[in-house]
């Protein structure tokens, strides 16, 4: 619902002018800017602890945090927005981060917390959630995906940069629904923390992939997946 014809009033035209109107209100509604997003793992973390609050980052994470803000500034990129999930190892993850980007304006929010998209086909034996958590969360995940992953607005006039620091399950479902993938293969990708996966979208719509779940500015020694 974000293509220009799906944004007017067809039953507002006006019948002297026609499609000359048309086309100048469609004009109005046209994107004309890309969107950079740049989805980042939370790093390694406490697996330990029984509730979040105490699933803070182990002292690997936070040097993989720290490598992965040090990469991001490295591109040189003029960062908008760091969207993050309310988590607490999504939230130290971006504290870090941060540093690295100093004046990025942070935001927290609950559509990113971590959680069941959509039952994975083929199924897995090693993972089997109570089938509501893919209700209760697969809803949730759903919406995060329809709010942040759209193109841009029509009065963006520059292209964007932002970024998303979330969970593994969340990153994978938003790629496959994004390259409009069968969601239920998001399993079947494999992120490691730390990790960048950056989509392009463009004006028309069109989404690309352009990293997924890169850790090559990391040293080996540093790289986990937990």
């Amino acid at each position: 619902r974000r293509e220009p014809l799906a944004l007017i009033n067809l039953k507002k035209k006006n019948e002297e002018t026609g499609e000359e109107e048309l086309a100048s209100r469609l004009g109005h509604c046209k994107a004309k800017a890309t969107r950079h997003i740049f989805l980042i793992r939370h790093s390694q973390y406490n697996l330990d602890g029984r509730a979040d609050k105490d699933r803070t980052l182990t002292p690997l994470g936070r040097e993989q945090a720290e490598l992965t803000g040090h990469r991001l500034a490295s591109l040189g990129l003029k960062f908008d927005q760091i969207i993050h999930s309310s988590m607490t190892r999504a939230t130290e993850t971006t504290e870090i981060i941060s540093k690295h980007l100093p004046g990025v304006k942070k935001i927290s929010t609950d559509l990113l917390r971590e959680g069941a998209p959509i039952e994975p086909d083929p199924p897995v034996s090693h993972w089997k959630p109570e089938a509501v958590q893919y209700y209760e969360d697969g809803a949730r995940i759903e919406a995060a995906f329809r709010n942040f992953i759209h193109r841009a607005d029509a009065k963006q006039e520059e292209d964007s940069y932002e970024i998303f620091v979330c969970h593994a399950n969340v990153i994978r479902y938003i790629v496959c629904r994004a390259l409009q993938f069968p969601p239920e293969g998001w399993l079947r990708m494999s992120l490691n923390n730390g990790s960048i996966t950056h989509l392009v979208i463009r004006p028309n719509g069109r989404v690309a992939l352009r990293t997924l779940g890169d850790t090559g500015f990391m040293p080996p020694e540093k790289i986990t997946r937990t």
